[in-house]
């Protein structure tokens, strides 16, 4: 059974190895969950899955591997202690009533066994004495003495139970998915270089320590400057025209950049880059900066990062007066490439899928122009981006 779970989950695109595996068969072998489903699930998460966006994935592959076991859940609340099945002597019970059926061994084998008999009163095993519904020391009953025992006509507890994988918590982090909530400051996080700067207004443990044993034990306070992410961003955005429709994944970057980078500016320009760039959204009224400033003002350590869905007329790229707000003197690819040229690590981000990229010419011309470093707005695609500017 494991087997086929472990294969429904590499069927899933995760990446499960044999060392996982074992892991799992080495934590059932230690009785850390008995005849628990809800419990197995959280245990065999935490032997497989390494990175948590992989755990949708991962809740989907249970949830289609172990789907049968709701239709027997219901027979499972009808077992007085799940502990006791540790015990030898029900196995031998079992094996006894079972004998040549093919399948016992089973998960539905055990719990159809268990269903025949536990109606029947009977003496001996684990301290049972009397019959269902009867005032003693029977685990089965409304009245029984044993804390375990539950009423046989009450409802099935595991009948219309949400289970844990159903709720799938985890379906924002899954890498496949655009991007829209806050799994963008996630993926951003892989690009991170600290440095610390500015006044000394955090608080020392291990110099504080040092300083004191130092001085005898005289407490000697020691303050430091705070560890902030010392990388710079330039981050431009393509807004108007058909980037209307990603306005929203777009303010949830710049709001997830804002917070993750100390050192972050922004600017706009509309379909491609031109002799000038906006410094607000608003292009009709916004104040304008020559791109020429900005290359000589942004030195070459910044990491540039473009937004935009390079859908746009090949003539705005390749001629000059190609853009559609002003007259430009030179093609936009020559601007492009100046910004290559300058900066070590530039790259561009494009909301819309990848799937669609080869059926625009002008995609296909942006990407050579970027040497191929343009990436899916999706966690995965951000992620990997970080990880290119981070090298």
């Amino acid at each position: 059974m494991l087997l086929d779970f472990f294969e429904s989950l590499r069927g899933q695109g995760l990446p499960v190895t044999f060392r996982e595996l074992s892991d799992l068969i080495s934590a059932l072998e230690q009785h850390l969950v008995f005849v628990d489903i809800d419990k197995f699930y959280y245990l065999s998460r935490t032997c497989m899955i390494k990175d948590e966006k992989h755990f949708d994935k991962f809740d989907l592959a249970f949830k289609s591997h172990f789907s049968e076991l709701d239709k027997i859940d219901n027979l499972f609340d009808k077992l007085p202690d799940l502990e006791l099945l540790k015990y030898s002597s029900l196995q031998n019970q079992v094996t006894e009533a079972n004998d040549g059926d093919n399948n016992f061994g089973s998960l539905r084998g055990l719990a159809d066994t268990w269903d025949k008999g536990s109606d029947e009163p009977y003496d001996g095993y684990f301290g049972r004495n009397k019959g269902v519904g009867t005032a003693g020391t029977s685990f089965s009953g409304n009245t029984n003495a044993n804390s375990h025992a539950s009423s046989t006509s009450s409802t099935d507890i595991g009948e219309g139970t949400v289970k844990p994988w159903d709720h799938r918590y985890f379906k924002d982090l899954d890498g496949s998915r655009q991007l829209g909530t806050r799994n963008i400051k996630m993926a951003l996080r892989r690009l991170r270089r600290f440095a610390r700067s500015g006044a000394n207004e955090e608080f020392d443990l291990h110099e504080t320590i040092r300083a004191t044993a130092k001085d005898a034990g005289l407490l000697n306070i020691k303050m430091r400057p705070e560890r902030h992410n010392s990388v710079k961003i330039l981050l431009l955005f393509d807004i108007g025209g058909s980037m209307d429709a990603h306005t929203r994944t777009c303010e949830q970057l710049f709001s997830a950049a804002r917070s993750e980078f100390k050192y972050m500016e922004y600017f706009y320009f509309h379909n491609f880059i031109y002799d000038s760039l906006w410094q607000n959204y608003d292009m009709k009224h916004g104040e304008l900066i020559s791109t020429f400033d900005l290359l000589h003002k942004y030195a070459s350590d910044y990491k540039v990062i473009i937004v935009g869905d390079a859908a746009i007329g090949t003539h705005e790229i390749t001629r000059p007066g190609g853009s559609v707000d002003f007259p430009n003197s030179e093609p936009g690819a020559n601007w492009l490439n100046r910004f290559t040229d300058q900066y070590d690590k530039v790259v561009w981000l494009n909301p819309e899928p990848n799937t669609y990229w080869h059926y625009s010419e002008s995609t296909r011309m942006i990407q050579k122009l970027m040497h191929e470093r343009m990436y899916p707005m999706t966690l995965n695609g951000i992620e990997k981006a970080m990880i290119y500017l981070s090298r």
